[in-house]
């Protein structure tokens, strides 16, 4: 169903799911979780949706323009995949982090507002969700660190503001940080690290 790859950390470190971005593969974001914890298990899962050839996790009907109940389908589905690998490779919903590139994050985002989805931590790098939001799941306990571009060419800034506002009006620990573009560099990296560092 989904072309991925774990790989084993020691104990007592958490788990990363790696959600890359359009057009990414289960390869890319290893280097990230590298460097925010190089003793950390991985579990990076391709998107099985194809856009023109780039593998996405969801259908859209153009940029910014969302195919809704698809999104909705491969959202439930994503999640019953990674709750079928947190039982075979014994890792914790709860404590995994996951950590979301563009269409990784947004996938990310339709994971954590799913009915009793477990997820409670999230790096959610150039995140978009525009549609509504309905305030019948609270995530009091939900701890989100989100990079968001001041003048991204994909994500306008009051997309990225609504991000913001989902979780804080669902309850989230919300810790923002404001880059260029649409982009995962040096700075933004090294802060969702301090990030980490603080909640755990």
């Amino acid at each position: 169903m989904y072309k991925y790859r774990y790989e084993k950390g020691q104990t007592k470190t958490p788990t990363f799911i790696l959600l890359h971005g359009t057009g990414g593969n289960e390869e890319d974001l290893l280097p990230v979780a590298a460097a925010l914890n190089a003793n950390a298990s991985v579990l990076s899962i391709r998107g099985n949706v194809l856009e023109h050839g780039n593998a996405r996790y969801f259908k859209r009907l153009d940029t910014g323009a969302y195919d809704i109940p698809d999104l909705m389908t491969r959202g439930q589905e994503l999640y019953a995949f990674i709750e079928e690998k947190a039982q075979e490779y014994d890792f914790s919903l709860e404590e995994a982090i996951y950590l979301g590139f563009s269409n990784g994050a947004n996938i990310a985002i339709n994971m954590m507002l799913l009915d009793d989805s477990l997820i409670n931590k999230a790096m959610l790098y150039a995140p978009m969700y525009p549609m509504d939001v309905e305030e019948t799941t609270d995530l009091p306990n939900a701890k989100v660190f989100l990079s968001m571009g001041e003048n991204d060419p994909i994500v306008p800034k009051r997309e990225s503001e609504r991000v913001v506002s989902i979780f804080k009006d669902l309850g989230a620990e919300v810790t923002e940080f404001w880059v260029e573009g649409h982009e995962l560099n040096g700075d933004n990296l090294l802060a969702g690290k301090e990030w980490l560092e603080k909640i755990q």
